[in-house]
This record gives structure tokens, C-alpha cells and sequence, in this order.
């Protein structure tokens, strides 16, 4: 192999992965299935991609430490005080649920699959793992509303690790000799062991990070380096003294620094999740391309199919129900629970890892555990994709494309603002910390919350499920630029709107750099003294609606730079908001939404279909 047959591999690698999430972000679907799709045709179909050619005995520790930062990764994003609130129902979920899952689907692999009783009980166990890498893309595209989405959310978080560390023990089981020749003691050593190793290993890291960050012994410019550092030292050195308790590890780190209140990970959070792309899209396309024609053509379709139904139509059912008995959850949020439990990431690279090892010891057909292992997540993913959003909306729990509007400030401006919206049917939600104007949104019955808008539990206390766009309207420029950086995780920087920058009589054109802001709010000129300084003059908030006979360019000639547009309400009930960067063309039949700062005395007024709110 020549030097540049490695180049043109690896490069290939990253590029066509990074280029699968970006096309499946566009096409809004899931980007696992794009993944594997690409990884399939470069790898088994084209032989493009050759993994074990490409990387050789190096395969493995990079599966093994991709993982690792993948769960590091989840285990940042849970925070205990959270799932707290939600209750009972995930503890269920992730305890009894994921034991029914491993045992009935451990079952199920050994009638329809006819896998030898280990491989069948390791199989069980790694298709009871979901994960956050494939269940929020999807809760993100469906948006359920109310406690079903925190549900969802949090049990794919927790069973990740949960689920990986029950994966880890089958397969410690079966390397030390097989449930045959293992006795309770011994299995329960294993679990005791692993465990501890894990937690104290989990907590001793994390401690260490942290009081380097707290003593100031690590530039800025180096925390994300040294996180990663440890991170991979920890994993290390745990599976060196406990093998296979180093993904539990760093799981048990993750929960720590995400609920530590000592110093701020941030920017460690923002890292890992990036990093958690590329190595998912690395991973993917390693993983799918490794895949072989012959190892499909052996399977048993038929009964693969079969099996695929159980786990989706009865395993899955049956869990949410028991773990949901005595529970208010109505019988349309159970079901729709019951619609969402594709497997990912976890499940591929950790079947792909045990599939490794076992042939190493001379397991025959391990290999066949990869092949069901990615037919269940391209199957769980399709079905679950298409199934779960008909359901949510059919049963009135979720909105494709929420119209709603929150609003940062509820000073005066900002509750006129929010009235034209609200009396046009959308939603609206006005946040301060400013208690005098939560009274009067209140008063004026406007949904008001007093919350700081960069609380990092903002989100969690409020319902935004119909919320689909944000408008930052302070008078502080700053804060407004905050707001927006905070809330476009979230949102997208699509639909994070701010007031433009106050002239403060410097030379500066802006305050706050381009980058650091929202979308410029219905235009350039327009900032929080303009609009103070002409509602105090009387500006009112008016609606008209367009036609054939009066057209956008008639309203703009009648009313010049009297009339400022700030929504558009389009025939299908969108809302959409004029802003500085990209103009909006409406059309007859559609209703503009504008500030008029004085009546015009132009007698072709009267032709205006236009009312005040």
C-alpha cells in the first residue's frame, strides 16, 4: 500500500462523513442513515473503503476510544437535578425496562436469529442501548411537547451508558468462560468490581480536572486539549486494571463535571460536542464500509425481519407499559413513548468491538452479530423516524413546525409587540427578570416568566414546545447579543432575532462583532431608542392584508418609510419575521404586520384592507 492509497482513504473517511451530516441536516432526516448508506457503497458495495487495509490492528483502540469520548460526551449532557423533575417514569425505564429489553430480546435473538446462547445473550444486551446521538436529532426534528419529550430525552441519555456497561459485563462473562462455568459469586464480582473501578476512577478524574481548572493551572487555550488528555488517560488506565470498566469511567466523569458547581465546563461541553460529530461520522463510516456482502447474504431474512418486529412492535410496547404502570402518562403518551427507541452509535461500534475480540478468542460467527446489529439500527431508525412523527401529531402531542414566539424584555414596546402576535393566534412568551413588567404582561394576560434569559435551567422550567423563534428586545445591546448566542443551540441562528446596536456616539459601527450577534430585528435602523422614542410619539401596531389589487409595492409607495413591516403572516399560518439580511417578498392574500409611526393623509388609505390591534 503506497502512501497516498492511505491519504486518499482517510481523507475520504472524514470528508464523505462530515458531508452525510450536513446533507442530512438539509434534508431533515436522520444522519445515521446517511452515514451508514455512504458507508455501505464506499465500503461493501465499491470497495472504495477498505477499514482493516486503511488502519489494520489500530481499528480497534480507535473503535474503543471513539466510544469513550462518545460517552464522555453523554454523560455531560446529564444533569441529576433535571432528571429529578421528571420522575419516577425514567428510573422504571432505565431499571426494569432495560432488563426486559435485554432478557426478552436475548430470547427473541436465540429462536429467530439461531445464535449460539452466549452470543444471543451479548446481542440482547447491545440492542437494549439507544442513545443520544440517534434519539435527539429525531426529538429535535419532531418537537414533542409537554413531559413526553423530557422522557424521551432523558432515557436516552441515561440508557446509553447503562445500557453499554450491561454490554460490557455479558461480554466480561463470556470472555471469562460463559455463563456455564460462571457462578453468581463470580458475576457479581464482575459487576462490584467494574463498578467500583469505574466510580472511583470516574470521580478521581473528574476531581483532578476540576482543581486544575479551579487553581487557574490550565490556560484557556489548553482546557480543551487537557480534558481530552484525561479523559483518554482515565479510560486507559481503567480498562488496564479492570478491563472493559474504562467506558464506565468516563461516563461516571461526564455526570460529575456536568453537576459540579465549582467551575464552569462550557466550553468543554461545546467541544466535546463537536468533536462527538466528527468522531460519529468517523465511526459510522469506518464501521458500515467494514461490513461484508457475504456476511448479509448468510443471514436469515425472513427471521431477521421477524426479530427487527419484535424489538420495535412487542419488546418495546411491553417495556413502556410496565415501566408506566401508576403513572398519570395518558394511554396517546405511552404509545408515543413506546413509537421512539432506535438503536445508534453505542450499539454499532460496541457490537463491532465484542465481534472484534471474541474472533480473536475463537468465537465462530461473531461476526454475524455485527451484521444484525446494523440491519436492527438502519431498520429501528427507519421506523421510528417515519412512525414516531405521525403519531406525535396525530395525537396532538407535537408540532412539525412551531410558530411561536419568545420575547426577551416584557418592557412596554415588547408587550404591544407580543399583543399584534398573540391576537393573530401565534403563541408568545415574554422573559425578564425585571418583576414590575412580568406584572404588567400578566395583567395585559400575556404569558409572562421571570427568569434570567441566560439561566442554563431557563429552558427546563418553561414550556417551549411551541416556541420556534426568538426576539432579543432589551435596551442592553449586550444582553440582547447574549441572548441570542445562549438561545440558538436551541433554535438555530435562523431564527434568533436582536434589536440592532444603539448609536452610543462612538466611531464603532457595532458594539458587539457580526459574529457575537442574532439576526439583525425588521431592520437596520430599527434599535430599542428608535422604538421607544416613536411609540412614546404615538406609533401604533397595524395589520394589512394584501391582494391582487393591492400589492406589497402599492403598501410600501402609500406609506414610505412610515410603515415598517415586522412580521408576515403567510395564507398556511406562518409566521415569518422581516429582518435585515434577507428581505421577504409578500404576496396577495398574505397579512403584513407593521409599525406606523404616523397616519398617512393620502386618501387611497381608504382602499387598505388595515386594522389596528
Amino acid at each position: 500500500m503506497t502512501e497516498e492509497y492511505y491519504l486518499i482513504g482517510l481523507s475520504c473517511v472524514f470528508v464523505i462523513g462530515i458531508a452525510a451530516q450536513w446533507i442530512a441536516w438539509r434534508l431533515r432526516t436522520p444522519s445515521i442513515l446517511l452515514l451508514l448508506f455512504f458507508g455501505f457503497v464506499a465500503g461493501p458495495l465499491t470497495g472504495f473503503i477498505e477499514p482493516d487495509k486503511l488502519l489494520g490492528d489500530q481499528l480497534l483502540p480507535i473503535v474503543s476510544i471513539s466510544v469513550a469520548i462518545i460517552l464522555f460526551e453523554g454523560g455531560l449532557s446529564l444533569r441529576l437535578a433535571e432528571l429529578r423533575q421528571v420522575g419516577r417514569v425514567i428510573f422504571s425505564l432505565i431499571s426494569i425496562g432495560l432488563l426486559i429489553t435485554w432478557v426478552v430480546s436475548s430470547f427473541a435473538a436465540y429462536y429467530f436469529l439461531k445464535v449460539d446462547p452466549p452470543i444471543a445473550t451479548l446481542l440482547g444486551a447491545v440492542l437494549s442501548v439507544s442513545g443520544p446521538t440517534v434519539i435527539m436529532p429525531l426529538l429535535r426534528h419532531i418537537r414533542p411537547v409537554g413531559r413526553v419529550g423530557s422522557i424521551l430525552k432523558w432515557e436516552g441519555i441515561m440508557v446509553d451508558p447503562i445500557g453499554a456497561i450491561l454490554a460490557v459485563l455479558v461480554f466480561e462473562i463470556i470472555i471469562g468462560g460463559g455463563f456455564y462455568q460462571s457462578t453468581f459469586l463470580s458475576i457479581f464480582e464482575i459487576i462490584i468490581k467494574t463498578a467500583a473501578t469505574g466510580s472511583l476512577l470516574g470521580f478521581l478524574a473528574a476531581g483532578v480536572f476540576v482543581l486544575l481548572l479551579k487553581r487557574f493551572w490550565i490556560p484557556d487555550f489548553l482546557q480543551n486539549p487537557v480534558s481530552l488528555m484525561i479523559v483518554i488517560g482515565a479510560f486507559t488506565f481503567s480498562n488496564i486494571i479492570q478491563p472493559e470498566s474504562g467506558l464506565f469511567t468516563v461516563t461516571v466523569m461526564g455526570i460529575v463535571l456536568a453537576n459540579q458547581r465549582i467551575v464552569s465546563i462550557k466550553q468543554i461541553t461545546d467541544f466535546k460536542e463537536t468533536l462527538s460529530v466528527i468522531l460519529i461520522s468517523i465511526l459510522f463510516m469506518l464501521l458500515a464500509s467494514r461490513l461484508k456482502l457475504s456476511n448479509f447474504v448468510n443471514l436469515d431474512i425472513t427471521n431477521s425481519f421477524l426479530f427487527l418486529s419484535i424489538l420495535i412492535f412487542v419488546i418495546r410496547p411491553i417495556t413502556v407499559l410496565l415501566s408506566t404502570l401508576n403513572t398519570t402518562l395518558t394511554w396517546k403518551e405511552k404509545l408515543f413513548i413506546s413509537s421512539l427507541y432506535p438503536r445508534g452509535i453505542v450499539a454499532a461500534a460496541v457490537s463491532s468491538l465484542f465481534a472484534l475480540r471474541l474472533t480473536e478468542v475463537g468465537y465462530v460467527g461473531a461476526d454475524l452479530m455485527v451484521s444484525y446489529t446494523f440491519l436492527i439500527i438502519v431498520g429501528t431508525v427507519v421506523v421510528y423516524g417515519l412512525l414516531a412523527p405521525f403519531l406525535a401529531r396525530s395525537f396532538g402531542l407535537a408540532k412539525a413546525n412551531p410558530q411561536g414566539v419568545m420575547i426577551i424584555g416584557a418592557h412596554g414596546v415588547s408587550r404591544m409587540i407580543a399583543k399584534s402576535i398573540k391576537n393573530e393566534g401565534f403563541k408568545v412568551l415574554l422573559v425578564d427578570t425585571n418583576r414590575e413588567n412580568i406584572t404588567e404582561a400578566k395583567m395585559e394576560e400575556l404569558p409572562a416568566f421571570y427568569a434570567n434569559i441566560l439561566s442554563e435551567h431557563l429552558l427546563d422550567q418553561v414550556d417551549v414546545s411551541d416556541i420556534g423563534r426568538v426576539l432579543a428586545l432589551t435596551s442592553n445591546d449586550e444582553m440582547n447579543s447574549l441572548s441570542c448566542i445562549n438561545l440558538s443551540e436551541t433554535f438555530g441562528r435562523s431564527q434568533t432575532f436582536q434589536l440592532s446596536p444603539q448609536d452610543k456616539g462612538s466611531n464603532l459601527k457595532e458594539t458587539v462583532p457580526q459574529h457575537l450577534r442574532g439576526r439583525p430585528l425588521f431592520n437596520r435602523r430599527v434599535n430599542y431608542n428608535f422604538l421607544q422614542e416613536h411609540f412614546e410619539k404615538g406609533a401604533t401596531i397595524k395589520k394589512t392584508t394584501l391582494s391582487k389589487e393591492f400589492t406589497y409595492n402599492d403598501f410600501q409607495t402609500l406609506n414610505g418609510e412610515s410603515a415598517i413591516p415586522l412580521f408576515l403572516i403567510t395564507k398556511p399560518g406562518e409566521l415569518q419575521v422581516f429582518n435585515g439580511d434577507d428581505p421577504l417578498y409578500p404576496k396577495a392574500g398574505q397579512t403584513v404586520i407593521s409599525l406606523v409611526l404616523q397616519v398617512p393623509t393620502n386618501p387611497a388609505i381608504s382602499e387598505m384592507k388595515i386594522s389596528s390591534f
